[in-house]
C-alpha cells in the first residue's frame, strides 16, 4: 500500500483545520486538489478515512493515518537537525489535564524552549480522556490516568495527584451540620470542573449518598477552586489551593480521607530525540513538583 506523504500530510491537515477549504489554504492549493489527495488515500486504503462533518474528523481507519503523517513530519525534523539542516521550529501537539496544567505542567515545556526550537500545541482534556486525543493521532504525548498504553504508545508513571473535599465555612455550617452523611450529599449544591467530572460524585458516594446532588459546572482550574473559596459548592481541591483557607478559617475539610489518581505520561514508541527531551522534561518536572505525590 503506497500512500505519498503529501497526501497523509494533506489528511493531517484537514483534521488540523476541520474543513477541507480551510485545509487547502493552509496547503495552498485548491480544495478538489484536496478532495483528490483524500479520494486516492481512501482508494488505496479501501476505507473510508474522514468524517463529513463539521468539524471534520477522522474514522477508525483515519485515525492511525494522521498519527503516522505526524510522526513521518517528527522524523523528518529530527533527521535535518541530526544534519545540521535548518529544520525551522517543530511543532509538539499535547495532551494534559486542567489541573496538572495549572500545576506543574508548564516548567517542562519551557525547559524544552530554552534548548530547542519547538512550538507547542496543549489540548485541555480530563486525565481520563487525554489518551483518547493520543490514540486518534491529535497528539504526540498526553498526561492521562489511563495506565495501559494506547496502542502503538509507551507509558510510565508520574505520580499522583491527591484531592481533598472542602467547603467555604458558612456553607459547610449549612449544609453539613450534622456531619458527611447521606442526606447532605445529596442536598448540597457541588462543583464539578465539566459533564464529564465525577470526582465529587464518586467522593459523595463513596460517603453513602445514592442520588446526585444540583452541581455547578465550572470548566477553569483556578475559577473552580474560586468558587469553592467563595461557598457556591463543595469540590475536590489541590495542595496549594486550600490550605491558606484553613489557616484562617475560611475553608473546613469536610473528610480525612482523600482522592489520589495516578497520572501517567504517554507517548508515541517513536525514537525521536525531540520526544525524548520533551518526555525528561515532563518526568523530572512531576518528580520534582509539590502538586503529584
Amino acid at each position: 500500500m503506497d500512500l505519498p506523504l503529501e497526501h497523509l500530510r494533506t489528511l493531517a491537515a484537514v483534521i488540523d483545520a476541520g474543513t477541507l477549504d480551510r485545509a487547502a489554504a493552509t496547503l495552498g492549493i485548491t480544495p478538489s486538489a484536496v478532495s483528490q489527495r483524500i479520494r486516492v488515500i481512501e482508494q488505496r486504503v479501501g476505507r473510508v478515512v474522514l468524517r463529513r462533518t463539521k468539524p471534520v474528523t477522522a474514522t477508525e481507519a483515519g485515525e492511525p493515518l494522521v498519527r503516522l503523517a505526524r510522526q513521518l513530519d517528527l522524523l523528518e525534523h529530527d533527521a535535518r537537525s541530526a544534519l545540521g539542516a535548518d529544520a525551522g521550529a517543530a511543532h509538539v501537539p499535547l495532551a494534559v489535564n486542567a489541573d496538572s496544567l495549572i500545576t506543574w505542567f508548564l516548567p517542562a515545556l519551557t525547559a524544552v524552549t530554552a534548548a530547542h526550537a519547538v512550538t507547542f500545541e496543549l489540548h485541555r482534556e480530563d486525565q481520563e480522556r487525554t489518551a483518547q486525543l493520543l490514540a486518534a493521532g491529535t497528539v504526540m504525548a498526553a498526561v492521562t490516568s489511563q495506565r495501559e498504553p494506547v496502542a502503538g504508545c509507551v507509558a510510565s508513571p508520574l505520580g499522583r495527584m491527591r484531592y481533598t473535599a472542602v467547603a467555604e465555612r458558612d456553607f459547610a455550617d449549612r449544609w453539613f451540620a450534622d456531619g458527611l452523611d447521606r442526606a447532605a450529599l445529596e442536598q448540597a449544591p457541588l462543583v464539578d470542573f465539566d459533564r464529564h467530572d465525577t470526582l465529587q460524585s464518586s467522593f459523595a458516594r463513596r460517603h453513602g449518598a445514592r442520588r446526585d446532588a444540583p452541581r455547578h459546572i465550572i470548566s477553569a482550574s483556578a475559577e473552580f477552586a474560586e468558587a469553592v473559596r467563595m461557598g457556591l459548592g463543595w469540590g475536590m481541591l489541590l495542595p496549594g489551593q486550600f490550605e491558606s483557607g484553613l489557616a484562617d478559617g475560611s475553608l473546613v475539610v469536610l473528610a480525612d480521607d482523600t482522592v489520589d489518581i495516578p497520572l501517567y505520561w504517554q507517548r508515541w514508541n517513536l525514537s525521536s530525540t525531540l520526544l525524548d527531551t520533551v518526555t525528561d522534561a515532563v518526568r523530572r518536572t512531576a518528580a520534582s513538583s509539590p502538586a503529584l505525590v
